[in-house]
């Protein structure tokens, strides 16, 4: 075992910022190194996914909102920066590890005025902001894709794929088989539209299902995730076309719904992706279209490609395209199955110990780093 070491993770509050986060201090926490997070009021708040582990709430803008706004936000910016210099004199951190959001740039910004090591870990397939705003200046760059839009050519040398971590218990799945499928058995789908849900797939899905032949309607078993003000409408469309829902506004065992799920129907955020791959099931993909650089029609591209999954824009999204492409995807019990081992080829199971080595490796340049370079292609190396 390494000697035990003193890191910090800052991320931002969003399940797409902090699961990775969470998956990465659990992997160095069992090494016997000392983690400790920094983020924002929400990122500290979740729950289950940080227990154990040293938190910090610092301040953080997000630039915008005219030149008022952004004055705002330079000076949140400056005092959360002020904050982690203080913070670092007790921590003496190894390394810090940035997630992307805005909460975690004052603690990226201390760390190159500290002079410590820094890493970055991007989610999409496309560098979000913050990310690229300090990837110039970090050790290296960790990333969840082969080709990440947004991407510099000079960045290259630094730049290691990795993948998306995930929860130890979304990662068991992957031994676990899928689930047995026969012509008369119960046809279970799960529909979330991420930690909030998703009110287009609230109104859609149920419609969409209703489409499906009789005689797979008939074995439909369905557990939806709906917004709250949407849940009234989700069960009484269900119930309209006769079809067994349990609806509810969250879902607190993801894994064990993920297990129980024959297909998934979702948005592509990237710890959705990051879990459909590392458990192996097969999905209708629904790009958020408002995402920032359209991130998730692009983290949607590698498993639609593989063949574990459809993408669906949006604008085309309704109740019969939503039939045809299910009947696309596999009524067939073995096209099904066929189409969950093609998710799981893509996944990268071992991106938690990755990243791990990766973070170890920086402020030991004699160390050997155990990751492979993640492949930028030229045509999006446009910032």
């Amino acid at each position: 075992m390494t000697n035990s070491r003193s890191y910090v993770l800052a991320a931002g509050g969003t399940g797409g910022h902090m699961v990775p986060a969470a998956a990465l201090a659990a992997e160095l926490a069992n090494r016997g190194h000392k983690v400790s997070l920094v983020s924002d009021d929400r990122g500290v708040r979740f729950p289950g996914l940080f227990d154990g582990i040293d938190t910090h709430v610092l301040p953080a803008g997000r630039l915008g909102g005219g030149p008022l706004g952004y004055l705002r936000a330079a000076g949140r910016i400056m005092t959360g920066r002020s904050m982690a210099l203080r913070l670092f004199k007790e921590l003496r951190p190894a390394a810090v590890i940035g997630f992307g959001g805005y909460p975690a740039l004052p603690t990226l910004l201390a760390a190159f005025r500290a002079g410590v090591p820094t890493v970055i870990h991007e989610q999409n397939a496309v560098l979000g902001r913050v990310n690229r705003f300090v990837a110039g200046r970090v050790s290296a760059i960790a990333t969840s894709y082969d080709a990440v839009e947004r991407m510099k050519p000079r960045w290259a040398p630094k730049t290691h794929l990795i993948g998306n971590p995930v929860r130890e218990a979304v990662l068991a799945l992957r031994d676990r088989p899928y689930p047995i499928l026969d012509e008369e058995g119960i046809f279970r789908v799960l529909v979330t539209g991420g930690s909030q849900g998703a009110t287009v797939l609230s109104r859609v899905v149920p419609d969409g299902l209703a489409l499906l032949p009789v005689h797979f309607r008939r074995r439909l078993q369905v557990t939806h995730q709906a917004r709250i003000e949407d849940i009234d409408a989700v069960r009484a469309k269900y119930q309209a076309h006769g079809i067994p829902a349990d609806v509810s506004t969250y879902i607190t065992d993801m894994p064990e719904a993920l297990a129980w799920a024959h297909i998934v129907i979702a948005r592509a955020g990237a710890s959705t992706i990051a879990e459909l791959t590392a458990a192996g099931r097969p999905a209708i993909l629904v790009p958020l279209p408002s995402a920032t650089d359209d991130h998730q029609t692009s983290n949607a591209r590698e498993i639609t490609n593989a063949g574990g999954a459809r993408t669906i824009s949006q604008r085309a999204f309704n109740a019969t395209e939503l039939a045809k492409q299910i009947q696309k995807l596999g009524l067939d019990a073995q096209a099904l199955e066929n189409a969950a081992g093609r998710a799981k080829s893509v996944g990268r199971p071992h991106a938690a110990s990755d990243l791990a080595d990766l973070v170890e490796s920086i402020h030991a340049p004699t160390a050997p780093i155990k990751v492979r370079r993640a492949a930028i292609q030229g045509r999006l190396a446009h910032a």
